[in-house]
């Protein structure tokens, strides 16, 4: 079965429509990309994707840690790169609310760096990721 629609709306933006929940986004080309930038880019839902895998696994395992991430934070930059147009460099920081002792700290952070999102991006794709813990 299909995940999504993607549906091309003209003037550089897309709606993107996942069919199991019915819930969609829309996505404008930037700016320094002839673009509106008036909503996340292709290259924006890549790189907010990698945060958004790694905060999921890391619930997932901090559920059965009986740890509570809520309220956990990821800032995500993106940085581009020319010939040919691609992501160079993702930087995220997590700001994590939650006070735990290193073993724990070590097994949440390796998990999340073994997402499924992780693995799928191009190795030569710098990835930055800081944890900032209680």
């Amino acid at each position: 079965m299909p995940t999504s629609i993607v549906t091309y709306l003209g003037a550089l933006r897309t709606k993107c429509v996942h069919l199991k929940s019915s819930n969609s986004f829309i996505t404008d080309a930037p700016t320094d990309n002839n673009g509106k930038g008036e909503a996340f880019s292709p290259t924006d839902t890549v790189a907010t994707a990698l945060a958004s895998c790694m905060l999921t696994v890391m619930g997932i395992k901090a559920r059965d840690l009986e740890v509570d991430l809520t309220e956990t934070t990821a800032t995500v930059t993106k940085t581009m790169a020319a010939e040919p147009r691609r992501i160079s460099k993702i930087d995220i920081i997590f700001d994590i609310p939650v006070s735990v002792d290193d073993k724990t700290k070590k097994i949440l952070e390796r998990t999340a760096n073994t997402c499924p999102v992780h693995y799928s991006l191009h190795p030569d794709i710098e990835k930055n990721i800081t944890f900032n813990w209680g």
